[in-house]
C-alpha cells in the first residue's frame, strides 16, 4: 500500500528551504529534504504540488514555485468590523497578494504616493497604489494622469465641457486639460502599513 503524503509538511519543509537558499532545491536535494529513497517518489510529489498550483514546470523539468507556495499568508477567515462575535481561527485557504490585489500582473506596476490631494478617497501620502495599464476609465475611478507633461492622481469625471480630474482634499481644484492628457492607468488598490 502506497505511503500517504503528508503535503502540509513537505510544503513547509520547502517554503523553509526556498527562504534559506532563495531557489527550489534540486531532485537530489528533495531526496535528502524528504529522506527518499527514489526520484519517482520526488516526481509524484513535484505533480502533486503542481496539481495545487504551488509549482511550474519547464519543458526542460526544471521547477520554479508560484507565489503561491513562495509568498503565501494563511486566510484564517473573516472579522466582524461592527458589533463584536464569536470568532472562530478555522484555516479558509492560503492565498498571495498579488492573487488576491493583482488580475492582469502584466499591465500592473506599483507608485508610492506623495501630497494630500486624494485622503478624502483614503489615499494617503505614503500609501502604495496599484495601477493597472491599457484599461478605459470610467466616470469617478482614481487614475494616474499625464495633464499637460505633469503626473497626478485624481478622480476621472467627464461632464459636458470634456474631461477634468478631481482631486479628493477640498482644499484643491479639479484640473482640466490645457494642451494634453495621457491616463497612465487605473487605481486598483491602496496598501498602507500600519507601524
Amino acid at each position: 500500500m502506497p505511503r500517504k503524503i503528508q503535503i502540509h509538511e513537505k510544503i513547509e519543509a520547502l517554503r523553509r528551504f526556498y527562504r534559506q537558499e532563495g531557489r527550489a532545491p534540486g531532485y537530489a536535494e528533495m531526496l535528502a529534504l524528504f529522506k527518499y529513497r527514489s526520484k519517482n517518489a520526488v516526481y509524484g510529489l513535484l505533480n502533486k504540488l503542481q496539481e495545487h498550483g504551488l509549482l511550474r514546470k519547464s519543458a526542460s523539468g526544471k521547477i520554479a514555485f508560484t507565489p503561491r507556495l513562495t509568498g503565501s499568508v494563511r486566510l484564517l477567515g473573516a472579522v466582524q468590523a461592527g458589533f463584536p462575535s464569536p470568532a472562530e481561527e478555522e484555516l479558509a485557504d492560503t492565498l498571495t497578494l498579488d492573487e488576491f490585489l493583482i488580475r492582469r500582473p502584466e499591465a500592473t506596476y506599483m507608485l508610492t504616493v506623495t501630497g494630500d490631494s486624494m485622503t478624502g478617497a483614503g489615499i494617503l501620502p505614503g500609501d502604495i497604489v496599484l495601477v493597472e495599464r491599457g484599461v478605459t476609465p470610467k466616470p469617478n475611478d482614481v487614475v494616474v494622469a499625464q495633464v499637460d507633461d505633469e503626473w497626478t492622481l485624481k478622480y476621472f469625471v467627464k461632464d459636458r465641457v470634456g474631461v477634468r480630474l478631481d482631486p479628493a482634499n477640498p482644499k484643491y481644484r479639479f484640473i482640466r486639460p490645457k494642451r494634453s492628457l495621457t491616463i497612465g492607468g487605473i487605481v486598483r488598490a491602496v496598501i498602507r502599513k500600519y507601524g
